[in-house]
């Protein structure tokens, strides 16, 4: 699994680039494409995890529910977050929630 660390700090400013660029009709619409910079998929990422609540548990259905007013590739959206540190899962998958 991807962590995200120092090589990946990011100032206000950059975030806000990426997040307009991205989210063509608002923050709280969905984008387009996933980025392949791994820079710009962090701050993605970052801005979805505002979509859950810390503290929840969610079933796999209720997280795809919510990635896919993100975009269309939800499942890619919900490995990423796993895969870089953002959400963890039971090992059954049953069960999804945001690491705090």
């Amino acid at each position: 699994a991807r962590q995200v660390d120092e090589r990946y700090s990011i100032d206000q400013k950059e975030r806000e680039k990426v997040l307009t660029t991205y989210f063509k009709h608002g923050l709280d619409a969905g984008i387009e494409t996933i980025p392949s910079k791994e820079k710009k998929k962090i701050i993605i990422l970052q801005h979805i995890l505002k979509r859950f609540t810390p503290g929840t548990s969610y079933t796999e259905k209720e997280v795809n529910t919510i990635l896919q007013t993100v975009h269309a590739d939800f499942v890619s959206l919900r490995r990423h977050l796993i895969e870089y540190g953002f959400m963890n899962r039971s090992d059954d998958g049953s069960s999804y929630w945001i690491k705090e």
